[in-house]
């Protein structure tokens, strides 16, 4: 069984896109280190991200990182350190992470990862989310992407759309 873990960015804004059941639907539970939770619930978070992280779902598990002075994680922020170690601990693992720094390191080490946007992929080809909408929502916030990787995962979801219905 694949364990599910999860940084504070793509939880972050699943939240704020109202997109959040998507993850319990695509991938059963999610574990995220304490140290996400701590961010989840930070005075800096966005209202409906702390408040969604004071009262947990129970497909959500929170789990302490493995201890560590690998400098290799010393330019990473802390959630991503304790979500890379955590995933890293377990033996089939999905790391759900934003920050490109992030996403190289785990490559690096081997552990599979996807982002926001590849959770939105996902639940578009599972038929459980309209990808172009989801995608128009997250735009709407400060998350970053290029012009032409939204459009090829618009033209991507056409084309798919196109084929279930021949």
């Amino acid at each position: 069984m694949t364990v599910v873990v999860a940084d504070t960015s793509p939880i972050n804004y699943l939240i704020l896109i109202e997109a959040i059941e998507l993850l319990p639907r695509l991938y059963g539970r999610i574990v995220i280190p304490a140290t996400v939770l701590k961010e989840l619930i930070d005075d800096g978070a966005p209202r409906c991200v702390s408040e969604w992280a004071m009262t947990l779902p129970e497909w959500v598990e929170v789990r302490s990182a493995p201890l560590s002075n690998d400098s290799a994680l010393s330019l990473l922020d802390q959630g991503e350190r304790c979500a890379i170690l955590l995933a890293q601990s377990e033996a089939k693992v999905l790391l759900l992470i934003d920050e490109a720094a992030g996403r190289i390191e785990a490559s690096r080490r081997g552990i599979p990862n996807t982002g926001t946007v590849g959770v939105l992929r996902a639940a578009s080809i599972a038929g459980l989310a309209d990808l172009p909408s989801a995608l128009d929502r997250l735009v709407s916030t400060n998350f970053r992407i290029s012009k032409s990787l939204l459009d090829g995962l618009i033209a991507e979801d056409a084309v798919r759309k196109r084929e279930r219905t021949m």
